[in-house]
This record gives structure tokens, sequence and C-alpha cells, in this order.
């Protein structure tokens, strides 16, 4: 087996390996700290150097659509009011014309009255016309002298 002399102290093949092993993960360890260590360093000079981006013209756009919001809001409103007063119109307008329909019913219902009154009256004047007319033709018929003009 072989074997290694260091400072005085002798080490066969399983101790080497193991010292071996020791100090590849002690140099691993090292080197990855030392990337961190870099990584770290980088990123606090960029910190360091960082600046903000100007958002000023989305500040401008937020500005516009804000007015353009308001400005259709005030238009909603508008018609709103609108619509709310062409409905207040409507209604009054509807009890005014329930008012007047009402009004011509009770007209028009008078004037059926006095027209089917009046269909009585003239059917009883036909009748007594016609009774009377009746009554002349008869008395004319009836009449003596009738005989004598055949």
């Amino acid at each position: 087996m072989a074997e290694l002399e260091f400072a005085g102290l002798k080490f066969k093949g399983g101790k080497m390996v193991g010292i071996i092993i020791a100090l590849s993960t002690l140099v691993g360890g090292l080197y990855g700290a030392f990337e961190v260590y870099k990584d770290y360093m980088d990123m606090k000079e960029k910190i360091k150097n960082y600046t903000a981006p100007d958002l000023g013209y989305i500040e401008e756009e937020l500005a516009v659509v804000k007015s353009e919001i308001s400005s259709v809001l005030e238009e909603v409103s508008l018609v709103n009011d609108v619509a709310q007063s062409l409905k207040n119109d409507l209604r009054a307008d509807m009890k005014l014309m329930k008012e007047d329909i009402r009004n011509i019913d009770k007209i028009v219902n008078d004037i059926e009255d006095r027209v089917k009154a009046n269909e009585r009256e003239i059917a009883d004047d036909f009748k007594l016309l016609e009774q009377e007319i009746s009554d002349k033709i008869n008395k004319a018929l009836n009449n003596p002298l009738n005989a004598l003009s055949n």
C-alpha cells in the first residue's frame, strides 16, 4: 500500500483518501464561498449604480385616462339626469292621458246612451207612423167611395 509522510506523520491508503476528500471538500467550499462573495460584490455594485426608470409617461397616461373617465362619468350623469327627466315627463303625460281617456270614455258612454235612447224613440216613432199609415190605408181601402172608382 502507498504511504505518505507529511510533517513527521505517516499516512497510509485509507487515511490518505480521507485527507484528499477533506482537502477537495475544503477547496470546493472555498471556491463556492468565493463565488458567492463575488456575486454579492457584483450585486452590491449593481444596486449602488441602480437608477429608477422614468415612469413619467405612465403617470401622464394615467392622468389622461383619469380625465377621460371623469368626462365619461359626467356624460353618464348627464344622460342619467335626462333619462330621469324624460321618465318623469312620460309619467306625467301618462297620467294626463289616463285622465283624458276616462273623460272620453264618459263622453262616449253618454253619447251611446243618447244614441240608444234616440234609436228607441225613432223606432217607437216609426212604429207609430207605420201604425198611422196602416190605419189610413185600411180606412182608405174600407171607404165605400173606393168601391165606386173601380
